[in-house]
């Protein structure tokens, strides 16, 4: 062969691209993909797994509501906020005989039209992965007892020293709880006061967090007193683990409590390989990790440590999810009762 022909033949099979490899986009809470775990799965499906963390429920609605769903493949949400995607179309069925690891959860979690949010007309539209409910984290040292109700965040014995989670749906609802209402129904003649006593909260915690790890330095650092734990035992694990003395309550008025599920969004572009996703977190040993790493309860294994069951508070979609983001905001910003 030509010497000249052949290095042609050379110059353009290396300018030529190579295969392009698949790329699976998800959108999903610290803790629920890690690293080595995602490498496991790419390694199996010969792909490549983009991983991107929300912080609160209202990013997660920006981020999937954002290009009609069409920047992620598969997310994790909450069943009280799955029927906004239901609602917005932004989310799809999925075909559950793709996720066969379904068969290996425990039957209230297999049961899926008996878990409010998740279903419609007969079709799924989430699968559960996780759970917690939100109890109080207390430093033992400062407390001589236990605190027993949420009403310990606005106590002025601890101004400065409390921290607590910057969401606006969760935190219209403890504050609803406090005053004694409904958590997920506030009345239009009760939101001044709901929203008065949430710029009290602002003015008695020291910050609002946004992620677990974020809140054990707060926690740490500043020698905080008390703790909403938003993420529950994966926070109190976290504590525990960099040698906090730490104890958790569930208050008298009771815990909201958040059941996380797995979900396609309209644009997920290979449908097929986003169920194996879910299939793949649905694996006993996958599931058995999220509990030993995060110290968060699974589907698949009953939760030995469950305690006041009676007390837990499954969240529910609020009254106006649109106009508590929009107090909540002029709220932290610093906006002053009388401007309500």
């Amino acid at each position: 062969m030509n010497l000249r022909l052949l290095l042609l033949i050379v110059l353009v099979t290396l300018s030529l691209p190579g295969q392009a490899v698949e790329t699976l986009r998800v959108l999903t809470w610290p803790g629920y993909a890690d690293s080595d775990l995602v490498k496991l799965f790419e390694k199996q499906h010969g792909v490549r797994v983009e991983v991107s963390f929300v912080s609160s429920d209202d990013v997660l609605r920006q981020k999937i509501s954002a290009n009609q769903g069409g920047d992620f493949d598969v997310f994790a949400a909450n069943t009280a906020e799955m029927q906004h995607y239901i609602n917005e179309r932004l989310v799809v069925p999925l075909r559950l005989a793709n996720i066969p690891n379904t068969a290996q959860q425990l039957p209230r979690f297999r049961n899926l039209q008996s878990i409010p949010g998740i279903t419609r007309l007969g079709e799924a539209y989430a699968v559960p992965y996780t759970y917690s409910e939100m109890g109080l984290i207390y430093d033992r040292k400062q407390f001589v007892q236990a605190p027993t109700s949420l009403a310990a965040m606005w106590d002025p014995k601890y101004q400065g020293r409390v921290l607590a989670f910057d969401t606006s749906s969760h935190s219209f609802s403890i504050a609803s709880m406090v005053l004694g209402g409904n958590p997920f129904r506030i009345e239009d003649k009760d939101f001044k006061g709901v929203v008065n006593h949430l710029i009290a909260l602002r003015r008695n915690v020291l910050t609002f967090y946004t992620l677990p790890e974020e809140s054990v330095e707060l926690f740490r650092r500043h020698s905080a007193a008390l703790l909403f734990a938003n993420y529950g035992h994966q926070q109190l694990k976290l504590l525990r683990d960099a040698g906090a003395d730490v104890g958790y309550v569930i208050p008298v008025e009771g815990a909201l409590a958040w059941l996380d599920c797995w979900a396609l969004t309209r644009g997920a572009k290979n449908k097929e390989l986003a169920e194996s996703w879910i299939n793949f977190m649905l694996d006993k040993k996958v599931s058995s990790e999220l509990t030993r790493r995060q110290g968060l309860s699974n589907t698949i294994e009953v939760d030995t440590d469950a305690a006041d069951a009676d007390k837990i508070i499954w969240l529910e979609p609020v009254e106006d999810d649109k106009r508590r983001a929009a107090l909540w905001g002029r709220i932290i910003s610093g906006d002053l009762p009388g401007r309500f």
